[in-house]
């Protein structure tokens, strides 16, 4: 399961625009704080408990902090200090990154805040105005992770697939480069990392049809340091690194004409002791191997996890989860490192829990396989080969020939909302789901460029969903790869995990409420409702002797697009900070609907049936399964009357294009279009009938 390579530094053009952003408000006290942000620190993070200085809040991507001012006997007491609204109603997925009283986070569309962490007040705002177009190449919401700080700037990868270095005094742009062909449909959504003078990023895309690829750039200058393929190209032409070309023998047909995949859209680790950085790659474009990849094969370097030197993007090992994916098991889920003792020995570890259900520990020096189990229900694999490493699959799950009900689906055991690992109790803690799906092969597929590719048939999910997936916080033993303890939620698509040295472990829901549980035992300690599902990790941090917890709540993210009425309700973004002697009150944002109680428009039965099928292929991962939106989306069901005599205009014109409803006149016909809209009409009528 492990290969090496050497990977040569490719030279790219790169574009640099000097644009200034408008200034806010200077502090220039706190900005020479972020300059003191540089390797050292990066490396020592745990020596400074105060603040928060990176996604994981460390290398080892941990997200547990030592500070214990709140802790399992002094949380009943933990009120709201400030809240901050962001001015959005998409999805927030950002991890704050708190320096020396100042915070910098992201919302929606990429736009990059800079706050006051004692009060909440706004220092500056930059908006990378990012093409509302680009939405449409985002899969699963317009949504940003966060920020990088170093050395004076904070880094943002925008939607467009730009990254960009701001002053962090002032918020001016500084620098910014396209990484991406803008062309094809790539976007970013994930954090950057800092690692040696260089910023890490990836980018998303694998549904439409895009290679995957993670870069690295000089913090200065913004120059591409290296850039390490994850699936090979074209074998017609000279393979990249000796890596692709051993990873070309493992796949079959003319993949580079649809894409490939494997695109790292979100996890990192860095292990600066062995040098080594770790990187999550995605799934296969398309999802369906049998079109993909005609004749089967393994598929590298699709749903793996790749160990890469920094300096050069050299590929030292991998470990591929999911040999050959047909299921969207991705492996970009978080990726922790630690230190554990197993059967007497310590060992050095990288511990995942990616979509496909089993917990993995591997020696992170070498990529050895040391345990693998399932932490969720799976029906997929009996099991992990401990001698191969390879699962070991029902021959059923392939669904060439006939649908296959599966557990975990495409929304997987864990997805990318982080877990953290707790030193303390030597426990990890998931946000764990049980989604199913029903895989059925498309008969019908032909590659769209640009268009949503999976060869998965979405067309029978043109129904109602009968009931909603269930998920739960799961405490992990990664050495007895056993449970601790749980708790069951109601719905799937709960938020990230925080642990602290106070013996707690905090996090939001789905149904709109922030918990805090004690880390050993599980048992609720606090909570408070938010008035939105929250999906983003919360962060803790000390400024002035004073501990603050924090957390982005906005609703999004790929169920709250297709879930429909089983998500949580839609409401104001907001990043919400708790301390002890806070005074605060939660204000009630959400956003209401309401709906004529008479159809001023008519539709035919036929066409509504017909519309079913169309709006299941083409609307449903953005608008909800049957219609039901009412997530992160509008529900189209409450339209206003005038909007259904514009869907030509709409759907085949764009003239809703700058709010990001994109055109579909390359796909769709306005006969395609009059049955999308019988059948939204009908499930209107339905919907009124109910009242």
């Amino acid at each position: 399961m492990r290969s090496r390579a050497k990977i040569p530094i490719l030279i790219s053009s790169i574009l640099f625009v000097f644009l200034q952003a408008p200034r806010a408000q200077t502090f220039p006290a706190r900005a020479s704080a972020t300059k003191r942000v540089d390797d050292a620190a990066l490396r020592n993070a745990d020596a400074n408990s105060r603040d928060w200085l990176s996604y994981g809040r460390d290398y080892s991507e941990t997200r547990f902090s030592p500070l214990k001012e709140i802790n399992a006997n002094t949380v009943k007491n933990l009120r709201l200090a400030w809240s901050f609204d962001t001015d959005t109603t998409r999805g927030l997925e950002a991890t704050p990154i708190v320096v020396d009283g100042v915070l910098y986070t992201t919302g929606s569309w990429s736009i990059v805040f800079a706050i006051d962490a004692r009060s909440g007040k706004l220092l500056w705002k930059w908006d990378p105005q990012v093409p509302r177009t680009f939405g449409q190449k985002a899969c699963c919401d317009v949504v940003n992770r966060g920020v990088a700080v170093y050395r004076g700037r904070v880094y943002v990868g925008t939607l467009d697939g730009r990254l960009c270095a701001l002053d962090a005094e002032s918020g001016k742009l500084l620098w910014q480069v396209v990484t991406v062909d803008q062309s094809q449909p790539y976007t970013i959504t994930g954090a950057p990392r800092v690692v040696k003078g260089k910023i890490i990023i990836g980018n998303g895309g694998a549904e439409f049809g895009v290679r995957g690829y993670i870069s690295a750039y000089d913090a200065d200058s913004g120059k591409l340091a290296w850039r390490c393929f994850t699936v090979p190209g074209d074998p017609a032409k000279p393979f990249e690194s000796p890596a692709l070309e051993r990873a070309a023998k493992t796949w079959a047909g003319e993949w580079w004409k649809i894409g490939g995949g494997g695109t790292a859209w979100d996890s990192m680790a860095y292990d600066p002791g062995l040098d080594l950085l770790y990187v999550g790659t995605g799934n296969g474009s398309p999802w369906n191997r049998e079109i993909r990849s005609p004749g089967g094969g393994d598929n590298l370097y699709l749903s793996s996890i790749l160990a890469l030197r920094p300096d050069s993007g050299e590929i030292v090992w991998y470990y591929q989860t999911t040999p050959g994916d047909s299921w969207d098991f991705t492996a970009t889920q978080h990726i922790v490192l630690a230190d554990i003792e197993i059967a007497g020995a310590k060992r050095k570890v990288l511990m995942q829990a990616p979509k496909n259900g089993f917990f993995y520990v591997i020696d992170r020096k070498n990529g050895e396989l040391i345990s693998a189990e399932p932490y969720v229900p799976i029906t997929w694999a009996r099991g992990v080969d401990k001698k191969t490493g390879r699962p070991i699959e029902d021959p059923a799950a392939r669904y060439q020939s006939s649908n296959t009900f599966m557990k975990p689906g495409p929304l997987g055991g864990h997805n990318w909302q982080p877990m953290s690992y707790n030193p303390r109790t030597g426990l990890v803690y998931i946000p764990a789901q049980e989604p199913f799906f029903i895989y059925a092969q498309d008969k019908q597929f032909q590659y769209r460029p640009g268009g949503w590719n999976t060869g998965v048939d979405f067309s029978l999910f043109k129904d109602p969903v009968p009931f909603v997936p269930i998920g739960h916080l799961l405490a992990w033993d990664p050495v007895r790869q056993k449970e601790a303890w749980r708790v069951q939620y109601k719905s799937i698509w709960n938020g990230g995990t925080l642990s602290t040295d106070g013996n707690l472990v905090f996090q939001g829901t789905a149904d709109g409420r922030f918990v805090a549980y004690s880390a050993d035992k599980g048992e609720k300690l606090w909570e408070i409702a938010v008035g939105t599902g929250v999906i983003a990790p919360a962060v803790t941090y000390e400024v002035d002797g004073t501990q603050y917890v924090s957390v982005m709540a906005g609703w999004g993210g790929a169920f709250a697009l297709t879930g429909g009425n089983a998500t949580g309700a839609a409401a104001a973004g907001r990043l919400l900070t708790f301390s002890l002697n806070g005074k605060g009150m939660i204000e009630e944002t959400a956003i209401k609907s309401s709906i004529p109680s008479i159809i001023e428009t008519s539709f035919a039965q036929d066409r509504a049936a017909a519309g079913s099928v169309e709006f299941a292929r083409w609307c449903a991962v953005c608008h909800g399964i049957a219609a039901q939106g009412g997530g992160a989306i509008a529900d189209l069901r409450y339209s206003a009357p005038g909007a259904f005599q514009k869907y030509e205009q709409i759907v085949l014109e764009g003239a809703y294009s700058s709010r990001g409803m994109p055109s579909f006149k390359q796909w769709l016909k306005a006969d395609d279009v009059d049955k999308i809209r019988a059948y939204v009409l009908k499930r209107r009528a339905e919907l009124i009938s109910k009242k």
